[in-house]
Order: structure tokens, then C-alpha cells, then sequence
């Protein structure tokens, strides 16, 4: 892998297997490094490709469906998903699936592995990164809070491993907080020893948002002025994320406990924790018209998250050294013919492998002889 500064690795996938995933009995595609075109009808199984692509990272993918949704109608034995993963170093087979017997929902509700050998899901993260814009996304912006927490996680994730392992310890210790909440609890020792978790778990979790911020604020400033996607003015409104800059980490986690403690009647009235970093917000403005992303019109809010798409995906490179490998779903129709062409100069120019859908391969055919065109149909893929 390469050095921070250095040229990052590419990655790419270069063959992909499904097994009893969605609409796909069986598929072994082959893919290409660089741009590849999914074209095909409505329902044809485009998304479908991308979610098992996006799956080769930790957590449920770009649908976050339940494992048992995934499953195809081939029958109740689960569903597998294979890729061959190239780098300068070679080939990685990857593999990850359900087995079908209820194993539960979670991230243990799959198995991953690596060359053959059983792995963790955070693993995953040493040998591909993986990002994506859905049309599922363009209401980020006017969308409820807990939208832009898991985007602005997704975002931390993809630069720092351990952030995913933060988070579901932290939800974990707040789920047994709120049982005790709803149990009308009076046991201190048990609340005082969840809530020093939650404290600790909840700090770090704020101090890799804030530097993913400071990360993301430098990478936009590099991008040019009068670029085809406008520049985002990013923040992140919670308690916790103001803190960090002016107050040393023990302070903070000492200050929440304390809150924690007295809120707990609050919360007991409420049925559920009000303060942590659960509560945060991410905050866009659009920098050129000084306006809040939720008041700009839907193009401009698409031109917002795709410039921020790409400035993620420039600093994903950076940090780990890998190229990530991008899935943009319907991307081409939802802009106009110059963004559209500035998009596409801007991935050839990464070196990254990007896998795209449309309904209406012609949108692409500026890239005809820069990509890889396959036709989706009824679960089947095809050379176009």
C-alpha cells in the first residue's frame, strides 16, 4: 500500500459472483479497472450489482436492507458474494454472505472471507474502500438529521477503520441505557458504568467526526472556484463536536457523564437518551450563493453531493492510499450534458475503477471508448 503523499494503489475489482442475491441466481462478471456502465430497464438489477459491490465493506451496503431482503428467490440457503480484488500486489479473493439460518441482522449476520481464511467485516477495510451516490441520497439535504449522521459516519469510516467499531459500541451501551430508561431502573452502579462507556465511546466518536471535517474543509479548498460542482461549506452542529477543539478529551467525557447522570430523569420521561452524539447534525451550505443546502433548488443540491462525493473520494485516496472504488447509481440522468462531461473527465482523470447505472446507456456515450459497457437484464449480465 502506498504512503500518505504518494500515488494511492489503484484497486479494482476485476470479477464478480453472486450467488442467490436479489434477482441474481448465479452471475460471474467480469470487470474492468477505470469506468464501467450498467445499462439497463427499471427493475433490471443495476442496483442490485452496486449493493453487492457495496457490501465488500462494513455494514449493510447502500440499501441498509436487512441480509434476509438480500436474499433471492432461489431458496432459504442465504446468498454468497464473491469478488477478485486487484492491486499492485496482486490478486485478494474476497467472499461474504448469509448462510439462511437466521443468524440475526447485525454485522454478524454474515460471514466474511479473506483468501479463504474466516475475517471480521472491519478487515475489509485493509483492501478496498467503497463509496456511492444513489438517488435514494438527494434528500440528504431536507431528509431527517439521522440521514446526515450516517452519511457523515460513511464519510469517517472510509478514512479511520475503527470508526465503525466506535459507533456500534456506542449504540450498544446506549440501547442498554434506554432498556434501563424503560425498566424504570433505579440501580446507579449499572446506569454510572453505561453511561462511562457511552462517554468515552461518544468523545471519540465526535473527535473523528471533527477531523474528517478538518480533512474534508482542506481537500474542498484545493478544488478550483469556478468548478462544475459548486464548493461545500461544511459543519457539524452537536455538543460534543464544539467541544473538541477547546477542551482536552478527559474533560469532555467527565462533562457527559455528568450530564448523563443528571438527565436521567429527563430521559426516563422521554423513553430514550437526549444527549450524545447521536443528536448531531451535519450542516451544508452552498458556498458560491451562501445558502443552505436545503434551500437550493434539487440540481444545485445533486451538484452539492457530488462535488462532495469526489472531494471524499480525492481524500479516501490520500489517507489510505488505495483508490476507492466508486458505485454512482443513476448518476448521468440527473445532470445537465456539461456536468455530466465534467463528471466523467474527473473519473477518468482519478484512475479509479467506478461502476455506474443508467436506463439510457446514450448518456454515456462520451466515454464509449473510455469504459466498459454491460447490459442488465432480468438478472443477467452481458457485454453491450
Amino acid at each position: 500500500m502506498s504512503s500518505q503523499g504518494a500515488e494511492p494503489d489503484p484497486v479494482a475489482i476485476s470479477r464478480l459472483k453472486l450467488s442467490n442475491f436479489r434477482n441474481y441466481a448465479s452471475a460471474d462478471i467480469a470487470l474492468e479497472p477505470g469506468l464501467v456502465v450498467l445499462a439497463g430497464e427499471n427493475g433490471a438489477g443495476k442496483t442490485n450489482l452496486l449493493e453487492a459491490v457495496s457490501l465488500l465493506t462494513p455494514g449493510r451496503g447502500l440499501r441498509r436492507a436487512a441480509y434476509s431482503d438480500m436474499q433471492g428467490k432461489a431458496g432459504t440457503g442465504g446468498f454468497a458474494i464473491h469478488a477478485t480484488v486487484e492491486n499492485p500486489d496482486g490478486e485478494t479473493e474476497i467472499g461474504t454472505g448469509t448462510s439462511g439460518t437466521g443468524g440475526g441482522e447485525g454485522e454478524n449476520g454474515r460471514k466474511v472471507r479473506i483468501n479463504g481464511a474466516n475475517a471480521s467485516a472491519d478487515e475489509l477495510m485493509e483492501r478496498l474502500r467503497v463509496a456511492w451516490l444513489t438517488p435514494a441520497m438527494d434528500a440528504l439535504f431536507t431528509g431527517p438529521a439521522g440521514d446526515r449522521r450516517r452519511y457523515l459516519d460513511r464519510l469517517v469510516l472510509a478514512i479511520d477503520p475503527a470508526h465503525g467499531r466506535r459507533a456500534l459500541d456506542y449504540e450498544k451501551a446506549m440501547r442498554g441505557r434506554n432498556r434501563l430508561l424503560a425498566e424504570d431502573s433505579r440501580d446507579g452502579r449499572w446506569f454510572e458504568a453505561i453511561e462511562a462507556q457511552m462517554a468515552e465511546t461518544g468523545v471519540a466518536i465526535a473527535a473523528a467526526r471533527m477531523e474528517l471535517l478538518h480533512l474534508m474543509r482542506a481537500m474542498i479548498e484545493k478544488l478550483p472556484d469556478e468548478g462544475p460542482f459548486p464548493k461545500a461549506e461544511i459543519a457539524i452542529d452537536g455538543d460534543l463536536e464544539r467541544q473538541i477543539a477547546d477542551r482536552p478529551a478527559v474533560e469532555i467525557e467527565e462533562g457527559l457523564i455528568r450530564q448523563l447522570a443528571e438527565d436521567r430523569g429527563r430521559d426516563r420521561a422521554a423513553g430514550r437518551t437526549l444527549a450524545g452524539p447521536h443528536r448531531s447534525d451535519l450542516l451544508v451550505r452552498h458556498r458560491p450563493k451562501d445558502m443552505a443546502a436545503e434551500f437550493c433548488s434539487t440540481g444545485e443540491q445533486k451538484a452539492l453531493l457530488v462535488g462532495m462525493t469526489l472531494a471524499h473520494a480525492r481524500l479516501t485516496a490520500e489517507v489510505s492510499g488505495m483508490t476507492p472504488i466508486l458505485l454512482l447509481d443513476e448518476i448521468a440522468a440527473h445532470l445537465d450534458e456539461g456536468r455530466r462531461a465534467a463528471l466523467f473527465s474527473i473519473l477518468v482523470e482519478s484512475g479509479g475503477q467506478t461502476l455506474m447505472t443508467g436506463t439510457d446507456a446514450a448518456l454515456f456515450s462520451s466515454i464509449a471508448e473510455q469504459a466498459q459497457f454491460l447490459t442488465v437484464a432480468n438478472g443477467t449480465v452481458r457485454p453491450a
